[in-house]
């Protein structure tokens, strides 16, 4: 007897995560990035039957793991965020040329409107230049059925399959009809085929040949499989793909043709054969004209296409119902249905600003304070919020402060660096800068803020945790013995929490030239509440309190002033007590404390 399916109200990656054990996954690996990071958590959080999952250090090394297990025969994942492929895209480069035995997926979560991101970089170009199979789906029950089959095509073509799903997909919620994880039963075992895993000159030249017969047949698939279809209704159309076509369907007039791109690449005859049938058309997407270019590259003069080359559509951002509705208002296609939305409230303005007791705060105080004239390049995870604070004056991506730092020490000349980077972000990328900066004399200060765990993406583990992903005990590494071990000499571990010690380190470290880390190293006070550790918390005394304001301009969101201009430390204060210390007056003292 067939088991019935069920319908769960679930995330977008739950989802996912759940059809990759439908499908029976045996590999997963990953490094944590909004929004793709619940996929992994969930898969190492519930599994009915055992598989290999690990948060690896970064995307280049989870993607390198991954095709390896798909070469042994093994279901194999990879996840991360769009900006994490830029990492892998070496290795995903000649993948295509390998190609793959057991199925591949790579999921590369896009981040229109960076929500969470330093740029909104379409992932479905790589997969053009990569020329492997690309899913986009429009719902979170897409997603669930497109990373099912991903599978399925990968091994039918022996090829990566490139999943592609957005923020919008992602992190909402939706009714997912589910089917029973599968039972998977195979065993790994690595057949050796210098001609296809040797990507020499010689083999190279011939696998290229075969990776460029599959795309006519790949492209074909996708549209007999239904992942692109077509219903011809008038001599307008409009063509979406990804979650668009969701809002374009909620709205389509009933005299309009609807053309829905799912997945990539597109069959050039097909989509010929589909625009020949109309005289205008929409084609509507978010980011890059993908979709439009090739429709432009097989319409005729007789047809008009509309899109973001021609200023209907936008390239930047991420769409909506409302959104697609004026777009397709702009190319004359149907009068808005939509209300006009009224004049925005006036809301005041509130940035993101870290956690009351965060180390990085007391970091970014003690830097401002002894490097007065510094320049302060700084990384990817929590601590970019000490932008708010003035403490950073350059992000690019992950591990780039150490070198920026390097660049800026060498460009200008007695500029006082001060860089900072995570101790998880230091093990991605930061590394290799830090035996550059070492090896050509760069003049820098490196602040390694040890927090102890991936905090920005959801509190990952990482080799400074002492545990693997699925909470399995491993070493710590040593941070200090790893940067000795590139050659720095000036290396001080400090409690980000003693301010006078972090004061007297930077100043120590000003004075030498060349290379010096500092690990400033507190656990994230997220993870001490959830693990029960708590520190009594700290109040301010009004009849001592001088109205300086020093304590407010700290920046804890526990520190406040009350309605006569006092200082007035609330519930969230978590007891760092470093606000005492800045306190000129000494009228800010642990709680329960006398003078």
């Amino acid at each position: 007897m067939e088991n019935t399916p069920v319908k769960q109200y679930l995330l977008g990656n739950d989802a996912v995560a759940h059809a990759c054990r439908e499908a029976g996954i045996d590999f997963a690996a990953g490094y944590p990035g909004t929004p793709s990071s619940e996929v992994i958590d969930t898969l190492r959080a519930v599994q009915e039957r055992p598989y290999y999952v690990e948060w690896s250090v970064n995307e280049k090394v989870a993607f390198e793991q991954a095709l390896a297990a798909s070469w042994c025969g093994l279901r194999s994942l990879v996840t991360m965020k769009h900006v994490g492929l830029n990492v892998a895209a070496d290795p995903l480069m000649t993948s295509s040329y390998t190609g793959t035995k057991g199925g591949f997926v790579i999921l590369s979560a896009d981040d229109p409107f960076a929500h969470s991101s330093q740029n909104e970089q379409d992932s479905r170009m790589y997969a053009k230049f990569a020329q492997i199979p690309c899913l986009d789906p429009s719902s979170v029950q897409e997603a669930h059925d497109f990373v099912k089959a991903a599978w399925e095509i990968s091994e039918k073509f022996r090829l990566p399959v490139l999943f592609r799903p957005t923020t919008r997909i992602c992190h909402s919620k939706g009714d997912v009809e589910l089917g029973e994880p599968a039972a998977s039963g195979r065993k790994g075992a690595f057949g050796k085929n210098p001609k296809q895993y040797v990507v020499v000159p010689a083999h190279t030249r011939l696998l290229h040949v075969e990776l460029t017969k599959k795309q006519s047949e790949v492209a074909k698939y996708l549209v007999s499989a239904g992942y692109n279809s077509a219903e011809i209704r008038g001599k307008k159309a409009v063509i979406a793909g990804g979650i668009s076509a969701s809002y374009a369907a909620e709205i389509m007039p009933g005299d309009i043709s609807f053309i829905k791109i799912g997945a990539y690449p597109i069959d050039r005859e097909w989509l010929r054969d589909v625009v020949s049938k109309h005289t205008e058309i929409l084609v509507i997407e978010e980011l890059m004209p993908v979709i439009e270019e090739m429709v432009l590259s097989v319409a005729d003069k007789n047809t008009a296409v509309h899109g973001k080359l021609d200023g209907t559509v936008p390239h930047e951002g991420e769409f909506s119902t409302a959104s697609t509705a004026s777009f397709m208002e702009k190319a004359g296609f149907m009068k808005n249905p939509l209300p006009k939305a009224g004049a925005p409230a006036e809301v005041p303005v509130r940035p993101p600003i870290l956690c009351p007791g965060c180390l990085h705060r007391s970091v970014f105080y003690a830097m401002r304070k002894v490097f007065k004239d510094g320049i302060f390049p700084s990384d990817i995870g929590c601590y970019t919020l000490g932008l708010q604070l003035g403490a950073v004056d350059t992000t690019i991506c992950m591990g780039a402060s150490v070198t920026v730092g390097s660049g800026i020490a060498h460009a200008v000349e007695g500029a006082e660096v001060v860089s900072t980077i995570g101790d998880s972000t230091f093990l991605h990328t930061g590394i290799n800068g830090l035996i550059n900066a070492v090896y050509n004399g760069a003049n820098q200060t490196l602040i390694i803020l040890d927090n102890r765990i991936t905090a920005m993406t959801g509190h990952q583990p990482n080799p400074n945790t002492g545990c693997t992903a699925t909470g399995v005990p491993s070493p710590k590494i040593s941070l200090e013995e790893l940067v000795k071990a590139c050659g720095v000499s000036f290396v001080e571990t400090v409690d980000p929490y003693d301010l006078t010690h972090l004061l007297s380190v930077l100043k120590d470290a000003k004075e030498k030239k060349g290379v010096k880390v500092i690990i400033a190293k507190q656990p994230c006070v997220i993870m001490n509440k959830r693990l029960g550790i708590k520190r009594s918390r700290y109040l301010a005394d009004a009849s001592r309190c001088t109205k300086c304001g020093a304590c407010i301009r700290y920046g804890c969101p526990a520190i406040e002033s009350d309605a006569d201009g006092c200082a007035k430390i609330t519930a969230a204060c978590t007891g760092c007590g470093v606000c005492a210390d800045i306190c000129p007056a000494g009228a800010i003292r642990k709680a329960g404390v006398k003078e």
